[in-house]
């Protein structure tokens, strides 16, 4: 990724303005202590080093940007901090519809909007969009229990 992804315009302001990068080398302790077996790999740790989101292998300079938004999108839902993960889930969506990260976010933002309100309805509007978008993703096999909410 150093030739191609991490030299790209949009991927040094998006890194420089969202995230603190940190690349460590595989044969160091890091690398060891969250088992990285292949790189590239993209963690996503909070500020207490726990892990909320993984990547390995490859990702061109869009897909990294959206695997890093989703990526801050679950740390944000695993932190019980629904309406600030609907944005990011949101901006995937809006913003890189066609991305690998996009599904995943659909179901994510709906299951968000669930656990914000109680109402089954993001559920099942998110099985829709999910069926209608991404319709061979696992994320819409996932999301098909919700056809009969």
């Amino acid at each position: 990724m150093g030739a191609v992804t991490y030299p790209n315009e949009a991927v040094i302001t998006f890194i420089n303005e969202k995230v603190v990068p940190l690349r460590i080398g595989s044969a160091e302790q890091p690398a060891k202590d969250f088992s990285i077996n292949w790189t590239p790999a993209l963690l996503i740790l909070d500020k207490n080093g726990k892990e909320h989101h993984r990547s390995i292998g490859f990702l061109e300079p869009e897909e990294l940007i959206s695997a890093i938004v989703l990526g801050i999108g679950k740390m944000h839902y695993d932190a019980g901090e629904f309406k600030e993960a609907i944005t990011f889930f949101e901006k995937i969506v809006d913003k890189s519809p066609g991305s690998d990260s996009a599904p995943e976010a659909v179901f994510l933002a709906g299951v968000s909007r669930y656990k914000s309100t109680k109402n089954a309805l993001p559920l099942k509007e998110a099985y829709e969009h999910l069926l209608k978008e991404y319709p061979l993703s696992p994320w819409a096999k996932r999301a098909s229990p919700y056809r009969l909410l």
